[in-house]
């Protein structure tokens, strides 16, 4: 788990212009805000990118940026889609310097938390189709989905992470599924 005082200890290369970096959260706010996202944060840039070690060092960027950010916000609610918004730009930004392959598999147990219950080996075979069809998605598709339906997320939320018009989500959230449901058929 990353801590402020890790985050404090991480030499910063300064840019033209940077004075001073100041934090805005003390070390008990940022270790309990942490807990309740990291989990969260981290399988929505596993799905995104497809690369679990790749979403692992997007997650530690994701919150190093956040706290260098020094803004202020008006609730947790707040606070947690400017963490999904950094998390979604960086991983738009990786992709397109990268140019890796959009869907790579993912961990059996980030399968099963989407495909629902019954025998192992049938939802492993779901998961599997899921994570296929996924991958022939668009970065953004996958993103949306992602938070709706994994993450909860309301079309504000969603609207703010991927950088869409609240107008366009449910339009865009019902190409994406019938895209999707096409593609698992």
């Amino acid at each position: 788990m990353m801590t402020l005082s890790d985050v404090q200890r991480v030499e910063l290369r300064p840019q033209a212009g940077d004075a001073e970096v100041t934090f805005q959260m003390d070390e008990d706010t940022f270790r309990v805000f942490y807990d309740r996202t990291a989990r969260g944060l981290l399988s929505y840039l596993t799905r995104v990118t497809g690369d679990r070690t790749l979403a692992d060092d997007l997650l530690q960027e994701t919150y190093y940026r956040f706290l260098r950010a020094s803004a202020t916000y008006e609730n947790e609610a707040h606070r947690r889609n400017a963490l999904f918004r950094i998390a979604t730009n960086l991983a738009r930004d990786t992709h397109r310097r990268r140019r890796v392959r959009p869907w790579m598999a993912t961990q059996e147990s980030d399968l099963t938390s989407i495909a629902d219950g019954g025998d192992p080996a049938a939802r492993l075979d779901r998961g599997r189709d899921l994570d296929r069809a996924l991958g022939r998605l668009k970065p953004r598709d996958r993103a949306m989905l992602w938070l709706a339906y994994a993450e909860g997320s309301s079309h504000r939320e969603i609207a703010a992470a991927v950088g869409v018009q609240l107008g366009s989500v449910r339009l865009l959230l019902f190409r994406a599924r019938r895209k999707l449901a096409g593609l698992l058929k």
